[in-house]
């Protein structure tokens, strides 16, 4: 997953790999370690998928836990801010900045996809 710091000016147009990198890593896996008793994931050392399939099943498995861990969540759980990691507002806000994230960045995959099967003329089925 390419970055830089200070962001470059013009910023490029991110791939869906990118992109599904964020999600996987800095929307869910991050999470997933602090809140719900995961694995610390580091940005740096993230074994990234090499193809489609592997980064499709590296975010079915990310969802899966941390679906998995805000289901466990309590009424109090949700009005508090978690113990661990570095986000200090209640988990209920946490909850939704995630859901807004995926909603996000999985409608700039859609959006993606559209436009790369539209650039070599074909156009989407209509069924």
């Amino acid at each position: 997953m390419d970055f830089a710091s200070p962001d470059p000016v013009p910023a490029p147009v991110t791939t869906i790999a990118w992109r599904l990198a964020h999600i996987i890593v800095s929307c869910l896996g991050y999470r997933v370690g602090w809140h719900f008793g995961g694995q610390d994931v580091d940005s740096r050392t993230f074994p990234y998928a090499g193809t489609a399939d592997e980064a499709l099943k590296q975010l079915d498995d990310m969802y899966g836990r941390w679906n998995a861990g805000v289901r466990e969540l309590s009424d109090a759980d949700l009005e508090n801010p978690p113990a661990v990691g570095p986000e200090r507002f209640p988990m209920e806000g946490i909850v939704l900045h995630v859901s807004r994230e995926l909603i996000h960045h999985g409608a700039e995959i859609s959006l993606l996809r559209d436009l790369y099967r539209w650039q070599d003329g074909a156009a989407p089925r209509r069924t």
